[in-house]
């Protein structure tokens, strides 16, 4: 049996583990709930919810994304191990202040957090509705990114025996099934299984490309000789760069629905601090890992600098394979772990998504099964127009990420100020998010995407910052949230009063 009908076999038989899964999760339902269904019922433990974290974490984007930009940069890529860890420090400003507000006030979406924060301002639905939309166009483009890059490893690895079309369609129809029966539960439990599917992966085969390289001297002088710009020092420009994606990446992916969802998600404060503490040492393990990978490819791979670099890692196993029955058999398992990392990402961005335009954008802040149900609909409705989109091959998953990074961080004040600054008023944040968000957006319209090196993103939420800071401090209702009220939680329990008084992580 070669390589690709090996591929074609690990591949069915990971499905059916799928809808063991989903089955079982299915029947751990408590009461179809929001909080049941998109939560967990809140139950998250300590290894559950460190894997599920790293496993959305670490996705299509870092498996096929990061190695093909690696490949067409080098060594300047090594920042990507920067900008993950800045996410961890960024996770530590966030969480102790959000963590007890979600477990105080029933929170199960970040609207429900934007909409308690200015529950006393007249702006605040309307801000609630812009963050959402923001939101929804991220979860949507993450979406789309997992989708092609589904595609892209079934195909090139099975020799096309799936094609790119099936893999797309196939794999997303599967990824519905299970979420829809199991809700978080099934996400967190298969994620569990496809963290250390990845980390096991990645690792072995970092080991084999050094291994047979001769070490990382050798594949220093190896892609020294085919490319000297890929080991040249950075530039000015080059070096603002640097910067500006930590500052893009670091504070627009803790503000990633599915990551917020995981905070609201854990059994405890505890459990929850564990988890995080376990992260700080994941991007070494895996961003610095999948950069080497891409940058050791550079004097074995011949691929095109656009789109077709995005299958680096697909192509180093092909080539794994050839050299005999143990190296075909350790990169099928390879090949299973990027396709399960994938899969892991898609299932939250899909499960995140029905939450947030439901409760969110549409405002159904109910307690019951109908509203589980609307947002399972809206995810399934919204998955159906992103894969005619997801089977043009035109666009790089590195393009990708910037964009909804671009889009994502104009959110940052409505959580990070906001939890931090009471003056802060939701009129001047939805006018920050608009400002900051029509500037990146125009910006990349017009065709640029950085200036001097610097995102426009970061640009746009700079503006947006500014407008945040003077229109509250302008604000006639700029101090009324210097109090909160008890009050009802948004799940109809009873709530607790105080909740931005508390600095801790808390149960």
């Amino acid at each position: 049996m070669n390589f690709s009908e090996m591929g074609v076999v690990a591949l069915v038989v990971y499905v059916a583990l799928l809808l063991g899964v989903s089955e079982v999760a299915s029947r751990m339902r408590r009461d179809g709930s929001p909080s049941d269904h998109f939560l967990g019922g809140r139950e998250l433990g300590v290894f559950v919810l460190f894997l599920t974290l790293y496993a959305t974490a670490y996705s299509g984007n870092s498996l096929l994304g990061y190695p093909g930009k690696a490949y067409r940069t080098g060594f300047h890529f090594i920042m990507s191990t920067g900008f993950m860890m800045a996410i961890v420090v960024v996770f530590h400003v966030l969480v102790p202040k959000l963590r007890p507000a979600a477990v105080q006030r029933g929170y199960v979406t970040p609207g429900d957090w934007v909409r308690d924060r200015f529950r006393d301002d007249r702006w605040g639905v309307g801000l609630t509705r812009a963050v959402s939309v923001l939101m929804i166009m991220a979860l949507a483009n993450f979406l789309l990114a997992s989708l092609k890059a589904m595609g892209e490893v079934a195909s090139l690895v099975t020799g096309d025996l799936i094609p790119y079309s099936w893999g797309v369609v196939g794999l997303a129809g599967m990824i519905l099934f299970y979420e829809t029966r199991g809700g978080m539960r099934a996400v967190a439990w298969t994620d569990a299984a496809q963290g250390i599917l990845m980390l096991a992966g990645l690792t072995t085969l970092l080991a084999w490309l050094m291994s047979s390289a001769g070490g990382l001297t050798a594949v220093t002088e190896s892609v020294a000789a085919a490319r000297p710009s890929a080991v040249a020092l950075p530039d000015g420009q080059g070096i603002a760069n640097w910067f500006s994606t930590i500052v893009l990446l670091g504070l627009a992916s803790v503000i990633y629905p599915q990551a917020i969802q995981r905070i609201y998600a854990a059994k405890s404060g505890r459990v929850l601090t564990h988890s995080l503490v376990w992260m700080t040492f994941m991007p070494l393990a895996t961003t610095l890992v999948v950069t080497l990978i891409g940058v050791a490819a550079i004097p074995r791979l011949d691929l095109a600098s656009g789109v077709a670099s995005d299958g680096v890692m697909p192509a180093l196993l092909v080539e794994w394979s050839e050299e005999g029955a143990s190296s075909r058999l350790a990169a099928v398992l390879v090949f299973i772990g990027a396709l399960s990392a994938i899969m892991s990402t898609a299932d939250s961005c899909l499960l995140s998504l029905g939450s947030v335009m439901a409760r969110d954008l549409l405002g159904k802040t109910g307690a019951d099964v109908r509203q589980t149900r609307l947002g399972k609909l809206l995810a399934a409705f919204v998955l159906v127009l992103i894969i005619p989109i997801a089977l043009q091959r035109d666009i790089t998953l590195w393009r990708l990420i910037e964009l909804k990074m671009e889009l994502l961080i104009q959110c940052v004040p409505a959580f990070l100020m906001a939890l931090h600054w009471r003056r802060q008023s939701a009129r001047a944040t939805l006018a920050g998010l608009l400002a900051g968000t029509g500037f990146a957006v125009i910006a990349t319209l017009s065709g640029t995407s950085q200036w001097g090196g610097v995102h426009v993103g970061v640009i746009g939420l700079l503006v947006n910052g500014c407008v945040v800071v003077l229109g509250s401090l302008f604000s006639e209702s700029g101090g009324r949230h210097d109090r909160w009220r008890a009050g009802s939680r948004l799940d109809g329990s009873t709530g607790v009063a105080g909740i931005l008084g508390k600095g801790r992580v808390e149960s």
